[in-house]
């Protein structure tokens, strides 16, 4: 009965990672900050309560108050990270901490609610499928934060070009340096393109590490596949990723800093990608 109560825990651990994100990152009160916000209490609280359930009736059942396994230590492990994560909640009000604490929370629990024993898929086509979308997630995460570097850097060109005082001057002459950018958009859209794609390659990366998170307790290797570096990389890129949203909405980063920002996130990203070549378990033909 304890896996049932901690399934339910994972399902409200989503839907609380979820609506931390608008909670935090979104401030104006048309979007609805406050909603989302008791959305975000409700379902944590209701989440830390089954999780809560769970492990005191996976510890009775087994008539010991130690947990033992992997899966037993992870769940109890998330636990206390939720626990820690809702006292510095409610002590300091601390409430952007929920955007590294909920998933975190969330990815220790998913696997140990899947089951004490090894998921295995029900077929060969099945477990393709969900390869096809691991990939398939990262790749668009990995295109978005590209196009996001890409409306950067033509941030930084219309700029220079805005700010350029001898080719506003020539900006219709034929001789102008700048007239062959004369079709870069306003800077205000591609601010707007930036961020966007920013948001749009958060959830991609999101559900691509739940995805490959699954795939990877499937296979022999079982818990020390995400020891290997291609995978923490992989955690690390996202939590660097978080910290770049958080940081452009609170610090309200704009133009040139954001452009950089935006620069060296993508760096990150390549490092993780090319980490394939010297993974011994999570090459590009590799589960």
């Amino acid at each position: 009965m304890y896996l049932l109560w901690l399934r339910v825990a994972a399902i409200l651990y989503a839907a609380a990672s979820i609506t931390i994100f608008p909670a935090v990152l979104y401030s104006d009160p048309s979007r609805g900050v406050t909603r989302w916000r008791q959305w975000c209490v409700h379902f944590g609280g209701l989440a830390f309560f089954f999780h809560f359930v769970s492990v005191v009736e996976m510890l009775l059942q087994a008539h010991r108050w130690v947990p033992m396994g992997f899966r037993e230590v992870e769940s109890l492990l998330g636990f206390t990270v939720a626990a820690l994560f809702f006292i510095v909640w409610w002590l300091y009000n601390a409430i952007p901490l929920g955007l590294f604490a909920l998933p975190v929370t969330f990815f220790m629990v998913f696997i140990p609610a899947l089951g004490p024993d090894r998921y295995a898929f029900p077929s060969e086509g099945v477990r393709t499928s969900w390869l096809i979308a691991h990939i398939a997630a990262l790749l668009l995460a990995y295109a978005a934060l590209g196009f996001s570097l890409l409306a950067s850097v033509l941030y930084l060109v219309q700029e220079r070009r805005i700010k350029s005082k001898p080719s506003l001057r020539t900006a219709s002459g034929p001789n102008s340096v700048w007239a062959p950018l004369d079709w870069l958009p306003p800077l205000d859209t591609l601010e707007r393109i930036s961020e966007s794609m920013l948001e749009f390659g958060f959830p991609c990366m999101t559900v691509g590490l739940v995805i490959g998170s699954v795939l990877a307790q499937e296979t022999p290797l079982g818990a020390a596949y995400f020891l290997d570096p291609k995978i923490i990389a992989a955690f690390v890129s996202w939590a660097i990723y978080v910290l770049l949203l958080l940081v452009r909405r609170t610090a309200g980063l704009r133009g040139r800093k954001a452009a950089y920002l935006s620069g060296a996130v993508f760096i990150v990203m390549m490092v993780v990608w090319t980490a394939n070549l010297f993974s011994h378990v999570h090459g590009f033909g590799a589960p």
